[in-house]
Formats: structure tokens, sequence, C-alpha cells
């Protein structure tokens, strides 16, 4: 039998931008990581390709979640006007029926910056620290963002190629967090006496940008510029330094990052120091992030955080009255 159901509702960027906040979004990650996670529910991406033209899915089935659902994005790179558009399409665990269609330009960011802070807030002593970026696009902005939402900075010192732009990041964390804010003109400038380094930035010609030597003891390694194998950003000598490894595709960061290929081609032993990020939210391994003298997070991202964060940005856009309903009605297949 086929019936029709009641009709979906969008919520757009703008309605996104509006709803979210850094805190509810952190508080969300920690949860949903602590709760027990099944790999069948948080399968691996998935890449289509042909002719020119790339579609990406990122599904996942969160625990204790009202909604499930899947990331989508693609390209057709031969179209005069390409450009990605990105959509988190959320199925409602009651109705099993599809709820909401989520403009999700934002959500990548809004979702690695929050994993990152959720872990930051596992491994960082709460205490003011020093932070060191290396970047200054998009996910540095945000990062930053995120971070300042759990820990407070005394300073922030900030790399990237160009001064303009690293200029412009640091007066804009200024005036945006109160922080005292300064530029670098190395990134082994930056990251001297940090006790928190963000890596967020892809090296030009795929070298590395960040060494283990520059590191003062105890501090923490964040890095999210490296989710492909064709990516470098930190040297192995970070991977040799680190003495906890944190993942959140704990294979996908092992065997499927520049960064860690490298280092098991240069023959340096890492898996044993690794656990993925469920592990840190669920405590199991507290006496190890305790002792760890030199964590290392990593993160190439996935769907179990863009459909937490969906579900949390859908859940704000309903109560504010933000979600548009759609005049289109799915018919159920029974």
């Amino acid at each position: 039998m086929v019936q029709a159901i009641h009709p979906p509702v969008f919520v757009s960027g703008a309605a996104a931008r509006e709803v979210f906040k850094w805190e509810d979004a952190i508080r969300a990650i920690q949860k949903t990581y602590s709760l027990p996670i099944t790999p069948a529910a948080t399968p691996p991406r998935t890449i289509a390709r042909a002719d020119g033209t790339w579609l990406r899915t990122l599904p996942a089935i969160p625990p204790g979640s009202r909604y499930y659902g899947a990331k989508l994005m693609g390209m057709a790179t031969h179209s005069p006007t390409s450009g990605v558009e990105y959509v988190v399409v959320l199925y409602d665990h009651e109705t099993s029926r599809i709820a909401a269609f989520v403009d999700a330009n934002q959500i990548t960011g809004f979702r690695t910056a929050a994993t990152s802070a959720a872990a930051l807030d596992r491994l960082a002593p709460r205490r003011p620290a020093r932070l060191a970026v290396l970047g200054s696009g998009l996910e540095a902005a945000m990062h930053t963002r995120a971070f300042a939402a759990i820990r407070e900075f005394t300073d922030v010192t900030v790399f990237s190629p160009s001064p303009e732009r690293r200029q412009a990041f640091a007066q804009a964390l200024t005036q945006d967090l109160g922080v005292p804010a300064k530029t670098a003109a190395s990134a082994q400038e930056a990251v001297d006496g940090a006790d928190v380094v963000l890596g967020a930035a892809r090296s030009r010609d795929e070298q590395p940008i960040l060494y283990g030597n520059w590191l003062k003891s105890g501090s923490i390694v964040m890095s999210i510029g490296s989710t492909v194998p064709e990516q470098r950003e930190i040297d192995i000598s970070v991977v040799e330094r680190s003495d906890l490894i944190v993942g959140d595709m704990l294979e996908e960061v092992l065997e499927q990052t520049g960064d860690m290929i490298a280092a098991s081609h240069a023959g340096i032993q890492f898996h044993y120091k690794a656990i993925s990020l469920a592990d840190l939210m669920s405590g199991t391994h507290d006496e190890r992030v305790k002792a760890s003298a030199a964590p290392l997070f990593k993160s190439v991202g996935g769907g179990l955080q863009d459909v937490v964060v969906a579900e949390l940005i859908l859940t704000r856009a309903l109560e504010a009255g933000l979600a548009t309903p759609l005049p289109v009605a799915f018919e159920t297949k029974c």
C-alpha cells in the first residue's frame, strides 16, 4: 500500500547560522560519541565518479537520536557554473518519513569544529592556554571560535602564507572574541610556546607545515588538514612525538590520510597509541588520556557528525519558526 506523508521542511543556510550555537553542538557531539556506536551505523563515505562528475554520500544513524540520514554533495566539473551544493536529508525514526532537507554548506564547518572542540574539551587541562593557529580560512575561523567556547585562551598567534589574510584573521579574532591575537611570519614562530596547536591548512605542494621539534612538552596538536592519502599537514615527527592519537573515524585516520601513510612508510609504529573519539568520550581510556604528555587529535569528518549537527539545527529552527514547510508530499511504500 502507498500512502501520502506530511510535507517535510527545508532549513536554509541563513536559518542554520541563526540558530546554531557552539556549546550546543559540542555537547551534542560529546553525548553521541559517549553512547555505544556500531560500525554498521556509521559506514565509510562513498564517492561515485564518472566523466568529471562526482557524488559523495555520508550516511549515519546516530544512537539515541530522533533523526537519521545522510549528507550529499556533488559536482560536475565540466559545468561552466561548477560549484558544490551540500544537503543533509533527515528521516524521522518515529515515522520513517523524510522529515527535512537542511542546507549543509555551513554544516561541514560547524560539525568539524564542534567535533574537534569536543575532543579538545577532553584532552586539554581546564586552565587558560595559549593557542596557535596554522591557517586563516573558514575551518580555522570556525575552530578558533569553537575552541573558545570551551576553553579560555590568553592569546592566539596565527600563521598563513598570506600576510594580509592572517592579519585580517587576527583582527577578527580580537574583535569577535576579545582575545589578544597576533600574526607570525612562519609556522614555527606561531607554535613557539603554544599549549594548543590547530593545524587547519593543507600545505603548499603537500609538504608538512608542522614539525615535532617545534612543539613544547605538553602541547596538544589538533590536525584537520590532511583527510585523504594525497594531502599532508603534519610531519612524521609529530606522529612519532605523540604518545596518544585520537581519531574521529579511526580506521580512515590511520590508514587513509597522507600524514599517517607517510609515518607508516617511514617505519613509525603508531597504531598502539591510537584510540577512537568514541573511546575518548566514553571514558574507557581516561587513565591514558590523563597520563598523555603529547596528544594528537586527527579528524577526517564523518556522516555521524553531519547528522547530529543537522538534527540540532532542525530542532532549533522548528522551535524558532525558521523551518520552511515544502509544498511536496512523498509517497510511502508499505
